[in-house]
């Protein structure tokens, strides 16, 4: 029994020394973002930019063919600022865990950074630990900024579930940034098929139009599109107003999702990395 005990505590120290490990990983690309300060600046100006181009298409937008949330119609700024903060949150999250990965390799330090006594959990919690904060932070703001300044008639009680269907989202886009990053080990320079199957993904999700103007049998499959329900659900609570109702569905609906994509991210990469160690390559780039 006390053997037994002693182990665990040695896991469980174990566990907390690896979790320490974390904010010093945030520190540093913190810090790298913050020393490249006119693509920091030049990120957030080309979102709004974004914001402020699709305003002017809305005004040639026929509202009536727009989906209602709630049994409230809506305004275009106000359908497609949603899709466009969930479309940006999906494409920052996954060429920022690549981009993170491939100057590891371009600088020489990936190699090192994995011969140190830290798990691949770790390094792979790490890589994507400034992503995990930034990304969110950043869409949050986005919408906040829409809602002062272009009048999306958003639903202050609808901030709440929208909060927690992201949050169930979050794992989903993880797995698959952790999927481009171990294709990048793998291939250097071959993340951008998988960047264009998302792309595919972002276009049959809603984002930018109703999913009833595609053709019947790509509007079938999108239904079955995890970032589509993620959309859908954030414009009934934003949009519609539904508050709670229907966000136990949606989760129910992403955790699986998110589940599967997170577990093979974490499996693609810890294979990709020990191919590359055992092939001497993994300095390669």
């Amino acid at each position: 029994m006390i053997g037994e005990g002693t182990a665990e505590l040695r896991r469980l120290g174990t566990v907390v020394g690896e979790l320490r490990k974390l904010p010093a990983f945030f520190r540093r690309d913190a810090l790298v973002a913050w020393s490249y300060r006119a693509a920091f600046v030049t990120d957030w100006v080309g979102l709004l930019v974004q914001a402020f181009l699709f305003s002017f298409i809305g005004r040639l937008v026929d509202t009536s063919k727009l989906p209602t949330y709630g049994n409230t119609p809506t305004t275009y700024i106000g359908f497609v600022a949603i899709g466009i903060a969930i479309g940006v949150f999906v494409q920052t999250g996954l060429t920022q865990i690549t981009a993170g990965l491939r100057q590891e390799q371009l600088q020489g330090t990936l190699e090192s950074l994995l011969m140190t006594p830290t798990t691949p959990t770790t390094v792979q919690l790490g890589a994507v630990m400034y992503q995990l904060v930034y990304v969110p932070i950043r869409t949050a703001i986005f919408l906040l900024l829409i809602a002062v300044f272009a009048d999306p008639h958003f639903q202050s009680g609808g901030v709440g579930p929208a909060l927690v269907i992201m949050v169930a989202f979050i794992p989903f886009i993880w797995g698959l940034g952790v999927m481009s990053g171990a294709t990048t080990i793998t291939f250097r320079r071959g993340a951008g098929a998988f960047s264009l199957g998302v792309g595919l993904l972002t276009l049959a999700s809603g984002a930018y139009f109703p999913l009833e103007l595609l053709p019947h049998w790509l509007a079938t499959v999108a239904g079955y599109n995890p970032m589509a329900e993620a959309i859908d659900g954030m414009r009934e609570a934003l949009l519609g107003g539904t508050g709670w109702d229907g966000v136990a569905h949606r989760v129910a609906v992403l955790l699986p999702w998110s589940a599967a994509a997170f577990a093979a991210g974490m499996v693609a990469f810890r294979r990709a990395v020990r191919r590359e160690l055992s092939r001497g390559t993994l300095g390669l780039y």
